[in-house]
């Protein structure tokens, strides 16, 4: 039998901070729009349905949020892990990350933020609270709709080293794998 050892967060990091599926926050306001890779993300309510996510208010994204008090949340397939690199390695304050990417964009229901078509699914968010959490902030958003795409693809993570992950893509300290099946 083991024994609890005292440790920091850096060495719980690494036993239990992976597999990350990988969300994209995207909004738009007033004609600017951006994308924002995250790892932090969660269902808070099953009635009505909810997500969290958490964004630096550094970010670009997290000025537009708070702005438009909307977005959507788009999962990428593991097709998209350069693409997720590039989005999370420049701002969207000077590059029109949807358009260098070369994404398609489909108008939802609900939100001004853009659906991404490449992506396996898509939640239309509006945004319901908002709580300061040191140097993040965590949305919380009731998921207005729900659209998947009809060709499903493995979800892209951020993985560690260890087993159990069909690595695609390591640059500029980052890892991208899916999961093996």
């Amino acid at each position: 039998m083991s024994t609890l050892q005292k440790t920091d967060l850096s060495i719980f990091r690494k036993y239990c901070a992976r597999p990350e599926r990988i969300v994209w926050a995207v909004a738009e306001y007033k004609g600017k729009r951006s994308i924002c890779p995250l790892g932090w993300k969660m269902n808070t309510s099953a009635s009505p349905p909810m997500m969290a996510i958490s964004v630096a208010p550094s970010r670009f994204t997290h000025s537009l949020i708070v702005k438009s008090g909307e977005f959507v949340l788009a999962w990428p397939g593991e097709d998209l892990a350069e693409t997720t690199l590039f989005c999370g390695t420049c701002s969207g304050r000077y590059v029109d990350k949807i358009k260098e990417a070369k994404l398609s964009v489909v108008q939802g229901e609900y939100v001004k933020a853009p659906l991404i078509q490449e992506c396996i699914a898509n939640l239309e968010c509006r945004l319901t609270g908002q709580l300061t959490t040191g140097d993040h902030t965590i949305f919380v958003g009731e998921i207005m709709a729900v659209w998947v795409n009809e060709k499903p693809k493995r979800l892209l993570c951020s993985i560690d080293r260890s087993a159990g992950y069909d690595f695609l893509l390591e640059k500029k300290g980052y890892r991208f794998g899916v999961i093996k099946i």
